[in-house]
């Protein structure tokens, strides 16, 4: 297992709901912790991670700061608007750590992944790095 949402994995930022030029969405999958993607303004807020390919996701990690509700939905075709929901999370505040949520999938197959950031704990949020632990599904 390794992380498949690394850009130079081949990971993608596919959409974002709102976007600062000094800290675009592509900072979630750069494999650095010390770049985020903020956002602006209203909820809900998403951003849609896409595999280079089809993959077998077990866990995702996602260090961020402010994130009240989370979820997040899965696609298993390059094509599709059709997402179906694989976890709901609620997070705990944190003052100045950073909250580190890990979310368990058992094994969930998709060609992306949409995080969908319900509520917050402030106007703006802020996601540091996600991780996607999984590997490509081999035909």
């Amino acid at each position: 297992m390794f992380d498949v949402a690394l850009s130079p994995a081949g990971a993608q930022i596919a959409l974002a709901t709102s976007s600062d030029e000094k800290h675009p969405p592509e900072n979630i999958i750069d494999g650095n912790a010390e770049t985020f993607w903020s956002t602006t303004g209203m909820f809900p807020q998403e951003v849609v991670i896409k595999f280079q390919t089809l993959m077998r996701i077990t866990n995702v990690h996602i260090s961020s700061y402010n994130v009240k509700k989370l979820k997040l939905e899965a696609s298993e075709t390059e094509d599709s608007n059709k997402y179906d929901t694989i976890a709901e999370t609620e997070l705990e505040e944190t003052d100045s750590q950073l909250q580190q949520e890990e979310i368990q999938l058992g094994e969930k197959r998709a060609h992306s992944l949409r995080i969908v950031i319900e509520s917050g704990f402030d106007h703006f949020v802020s996601l540091h790095k996600v991780v996607v632990s999984g590997q490509a599904m081999h035909h």
